[in-house]
């Protein structure tokens, strides 16, 4: 396996990172014990997770995880806090109070002093990124924190806070967390080249689109297990008509490849120009057997240029921005394509 570099650091990755929001819902602590152990002896060396996964019971289970491997030093911790954690008006958002608190209680669930990459779970317009960017620095400079990034944010909010740390001095981003797969390709416009002409790592989530790419949908008629189905909302809104065509078409693509759905979909995000490594998210050790093989697997330009034809660079056929308040441009929920 070839290890690549985070953002400018100079930190060596492995090309796929560990996602770990199933933890606790639905994952169970034992099969989620056995999830870490695994990738991380298969060479994966970056475990994501954030503060609100099943109300900071992921961190807990990664916390006592490796406290009882012992690997610890082996891997990078990431984890992200934005979320609202509590009832009262002061427990959300990227404030400094948020913040500093925030990452005082994820070092207590991680069982660590320190967190390797600490990240803006969204964006926030009450907070002026001068008062969040100085919060951060401040917890570099504690040792509480080592890196900082951003999750789902717009390309021109990621460059501002560049030029404001470069500008005063303060610490600044070196990866940002989109949400990017065959699906939902519009990171292509402006967020992938802003990262790469700024050094910025790329770090995506839901490669598979939800499943979607993995033949899991097969109508608007979700199955019972699945997340559209059991949690509903924007996990819903996710699917389309139109995505699950494509999906449809792409798990013929993988069979005639020779590789599985979730294989071709992680092979494809991670081998899109810009990406670090994309974030597998394995509900059981069985899923993740399956997706380590693409380590060490690359992407041919004959399978690139199907899946172009499939859904063209920059487009979309389902919105996995629905997260994100920012995000003006939406994919309608039927055959009417694009709005």
């Amino acid at each position: 396996m070839k290890y690549r570099i985070l953002g400018r650091t100079g930190v060596k990755i492995s090309p796929l990172a560990l996602g770990t929001a199933n933890f606790a819902d639905p994952t169970p602590e034992n099969e989620a014990i056995k999830i870490i152990d695994r990738a991380i002896d298969a060479g994966i060396n970056l475990i994501d997770t954030g503060n609100t996964y099943a109300n900071g019971e992921s961190e807990r289970i990664i916390g006592r995880a490796l406290k009882k491997n012992g690997k610890r030093e082996q891997v990078l911790l990431s984890t992200k806090v934005h979320y609202p954690v509590g009832p009262g008006p002061n427990d959300s958002g990227n404030s400094r109070l948020h913040l500093i608190k925030s990452c005082r209680e994820c070092l207590k669930r991680l069982q660590v002093e320190r967190i390797d990459l600490f990240q803006l779970h969204r964006h926030s317009d009450d907070s002026h990124i001068d008062e969040t960017l100085r919060a951060l620095t401040d917890l570099v400079h504690w040792d509480m924190v080592t890196y900082i990034g951003t999750s789902t944010h717009p390309a021109w909010k990621v460059q501002e806070a560049i030029m404001t740390s470069e500008l005063k001095g303060l610490e600044r981003f070196i990866s940002e967390q989109p949400p990017y797969n065959l699906l939902d390709r519009r990171i292509e416009n402006e967020l992938v080249p802003m990262c790469q002409a700024n050094g910025l790592g790329i770090l995506p989530w839901s490669p598979m689109a939800m499943g979607i790419l993995a033949g899991r949908y097969n109508s608007m008629d979700f199955p019972k297990d699945s997340r559209a189905a059991l949690r509903g909302g924007i996990y819903a809104e996710r699917v389309t008509p139109q995505g699950i065509e494509v999906g449809k078409k792409f798990v013929v693509l993988a069979k005639e490849k020779g590789l599985t759905p979730s294989q071709l979909a992680l092979l494809w995000v991670k081998d899109q120009p810009g990406i670090t490594a994309p974030l597998i998210g394995p509900r059981t050790l069985e899923q993740l057997e399956d997706f380590l093989p693409v380590l060490e697997m690359r992407l041919d330009n004959e399978t690139r240029k199907a899946c172009d034809e499939l859904v063209p660079p920059g487009s979309a056929v389902a919105n996995f921005y629905n997260s994100a308040t920012w995000m003006k441009m939406i994919v309608a929920n039927s055959w009417g394509g694009l709005k």
